[in-house]
């Protein structure tokens, strides 16, 4: 059998292994409960996983792991966690130790760009960007199937700049937890939706719920949505004018919202620098699944073997 490669999505409630053959076939997929604030723990459910894995297909891989946060290029330790046991920790290293193999490691937004575009929504193309707009709003790019990391590990981090062109209205915009306002993912995440909801007279709902109004007819879901679309509109012709990508995968919660792949292309040439746009906005072909998908994905096949 040719070498696996083995994927791992380090959640805050599952741990879940994938392994896939070089043609991105999937031969086994198993999950086990997160260790809760305990950092050893975690270590071992990982290691075990891998291990159970390649005895299971009688073959070895290279490894993925996708994680809430980023390796530190200053440090070499993790940061940015929801999973705070894990944050200041040599997580890479400890890992590598264990397992006795060099691993990579990514985030969420990044291994779903990757998964796509290795062999989902966006495969086969040349520059893609990959979305995710849920309880927060990231971002990860990919060129030539090979993720875009950049020198501080922050390449596709869109989330965190100022919403383009605002309007008086939303200015200076809400506080984003960074300790900036106005921040696109105060507007673009699923809580920055329902905010401006309420904000506009409507009672606290869940984003299905405020869309479900919008297709039943109510004006203040309906007005509400189109405000979003607008903001995901110039936020993204930002990223087009920058990035020019072929693609752009739209995932997360919000990524379930069908207007969006209508309504935000439609809107989207009024603020991009060029006289057409051909960029394309679609639906990911793995959703959930894609974290885990895009950590195995990691290592390119030319490099899969490494280990």
């Amino acid at each position: 059998m040719d070498s696996l490669r083995i994927g791992i999505d380090l959640g805050g409630s599952k741990i879940e292994v994938i392994a896939l053959d070089n043609a991105g076939t999937e031969l086994l997929r198993r999950r086990v409960t997160t260790p809760q604030n305990d950092y050893q723990a975690t270590l071992e459910a990982i290691s075990r996983l891998v291990t159970a894995t390649e005895q299971a297909l009688a073959a070895s891989g290279s490894i993925g792991i996708c994680t809430p946060g980023a390796i530190s290029r200053a440090t070499g330790l993790l940061k940015n966690s929801n999973s705070v046991c894990l944050n200041g920790k040599p997580l890479l290293k400890d890992l590598q130790a264990r397992l006795q193999r060099s691993l990579r490691i990514a985030n969420d937004a990044d291994c779903f760009t990757l998964s796509e575009a290795s062999d989902g929504a966006a495969a086969g193309m040349e520059s893609v960007f990959g979305v995710i707009a849920g309880t927060g709003t990231g971002g990860g790019i990919a060129v030539h199937g090979r993720l875009l990391a950049g020198v501080n590990i922050i390449a596709g981090e869109w989330g965190h700049n100022p919403l383009p062109w605002p309007q008086q209205y939303e200015q200076p915009g809400p506080e984003c937890y960074c300790g900036k306002k106005g921040c696109i993912e105060t507007w673009l995440s699923g809580p920055g939706l329902v905010r401006d909801y309420v904000l506009a007279g409507g009672e606290k709902l869940a984003v299905p719920a405020i869309v479900q109004r919008d297709l039943a007819g109510e004006a203040l879901a309906t007005q509400c949505l189109a405000r979003y679309c607008d903001r995901m509109a110039r936020a993204l012709a930002s990223v087009i004018n920058i990035l020019d990508p072929q693609v752009i995968v739209l995932g997360g919660g919000m990524g379930n919202i069908q207007r969006l792949y209508h309504d935000v292309p439609a809107l989207w040439g009024q603020y991009v620098f060029s006289d057409r746009v051909d960029t394309q906005l679609v639906k990911p072909v793995y959703g959930d699944s894609s974290g885990v998908r895009g950590a195995a994905w990691l290592w390119p096949v030319q490099d899969s073997a490494v280990g």
